[in-house]
């Protein structure tokens, strides 16, 4: 294997890794593919969400045989406290057009089927094989990686880090932190199996069009986190995700809330009598804007999660970390095309390219956002909730008692909740971080 001297070794076959190793092998370059997993999607048994407008930009035709399950034509959110949810939802007949803009996946066949058109464009993908540590020169120049392997040093001009939230490939070369528990979320997926009429019949839908209820408020029992059920063909993704500080703050366990989660009143019902075949954990960059890593150095680029490179506010990950594979793989297309060296000031034009992107203008604009979620959890993931959910119970019982005088308790659950001052503090925060 050491003999073997590629132009671009990608580490990782995720979203971001086979973004750039596409991109590398359909403009000829040598690319070497490392996956650590027993093939791609193996670790990633989860649902997700595909942003087709992305997507087609790699692959023009991937409608044609790709493994889709529903397109979405309908968004819910749900503010919930332990017996109720106040929901908010669009549903339009626009989102059934001809080519849709987001679809449901299942992340195991999906990035199995991503990897194989790396493949068919020439790249060599080896899966089983962990890169353990990155190679560097004399003069601290990446030229390759080690790994698990037998004779497992390999060099290349370049190499692009796509190793994941946790990758440990860039930390102990000291080229970027280990994420903190502040910035990252745990989150746990479960995979419940219905026949697909049961899904449509529960969920509203016809033919494959798809649903996604995103819900927040006492369900992460105060703590910085969000709930998601996903409506696919013939299962549905249910999970729950927070701030892995925020669980050894409280103790709570992650499957803890799963299970209360699934046994709330408002989705009990759409998963009763499913079949659970797949449960799985999976780190969530959550830091946003200002814990971007530094993103290119001497003969290395680093890309997708590994690069915290996930919309949090808008819960956007797949698209974030395939446009960074793929600007990453442009950048490195540019230098190779001028025979220029793989150095930190030609790299650094991946950065210019992604600062010009939609990635980091949606992050830079909401920089704010995480910090303010993450140390006010309690009020926006538990306080509020409830008195929303009072102040609609209060609306709507009607047993004799007159509207004034309920619109006076409603009033009252809020003053006496001490949540005024809170309230006033966080709508300016709020303001101003969507500034």
């Amino acid at each position: 294997m050491t003999a073997e001297i590629f132009d671009i070794i990608v580490v990782g076959a995720g979203m971001a890794g086979n973004a750039a190793a596409l991109t590398l092998a359909k403009r000829g370059l040598k690319v070497l593919q490392l996956e650590r997993g027993e093939y791609p999607g193996s670790k990633n048994v989860q649902g997700a969400i595909l942003y087709a407008d992305i997507l087609e930009t790699l692959v023009a035709n991937f409608r044609e045989d790709a493994p889709l399950e529903r397109h979405l034509v309908e968004q819910r959110f749900w503010m919930m406290d332990d017996r109720s949810h106040t929901g908010l939802h669009y549903r339009s007949d626009d989102f059934n057009e001809e080519k849709p803009n987001r679809y449901t996946i299942i992340r195991a066949q999906f990035d199995r089927w991503f990897s194989q058109k790396v493949r068919e464009a020439g790249a060599t993908v080896l899966c089983e094989t962990t890169a353990t540590e990155l190679v560097q020169d004399a003069n601290g120049k990446v030229v390759g990686v080690r790994t698990d392997r037998a004779d497992g040093e390999i060099h290349a001009g370049a190499v692009v880090l796509a190793e994941g939230v946790n990758g440990l490939l860039g930390t102990r070369a000291g080229i970027r932190k280990r994420p903190t528990p502040d910035i990252v979320a745990l989150a746990v997926k479960e995979m419940h199996f219905l026949p697909r009429e049961a899904i449509e019949a529960r969920f509203n839908l016809k033919g494959d069009e798809g649903v996604v209820i995103e819900a927040a408020g006492t369900i992460s029992r105060g703590m910085t986190g969000m709930g998601f059920i996903y409506a696919n063909k013939e299962c549905i993704s249910l999970g729950i995700g927070c701030l892995v500080a925020h669980f050894t703050r409280t103790g709570e366990t992650p499957y803890g809330l799963l299970d209360r989660f699934k046994r709330h009143s408002s989705v009990a019902p759409l998963i009763e009598g499913s079949e659970v075949k797949e449960y799985a954990a999976h780190l969530i960059p959550e830091g946003g804007f200002k814990a971007i890593p530094q993103l290119y150095g001497e003969g290395w680029v680093v890309v997708g999660d590994a690069a915290q490179l996930n919309n949090a506010m808008h819960r956007e990950g797949s698209n974030l970390a395939m446009t960074s594979g793929r600007l990453a793989a442009e950048a490195i297309i540019q230098i190779k095309t001028r025979g220029a060296p793989m150095t930190a000031t030609n790299l650094s034009i991946y950065e210019t390219m992604l600062d010009q992107s939609f990635v980091i203008k949606d992050l830079r604009k909401y920089k704010d956002m995480p910090a303010l979620m993450h140390t006010h959890s309690r009020n926006f993931f538990l306080t509020y909730p409830e008195l929303v959910s009072k102040s609609m119970q209060n609306f709507l019982r009607v047993d004799g008692t007159p509207k004034a005088e309920k619109e006076k308790q409603s009033l009252n659950s809020f003053v006496n909740s001490r949540s005024w001052s809170g309230l006033l503090g966080d709508a300016v925060r709020l303001a101003r971080a969507w500034r």
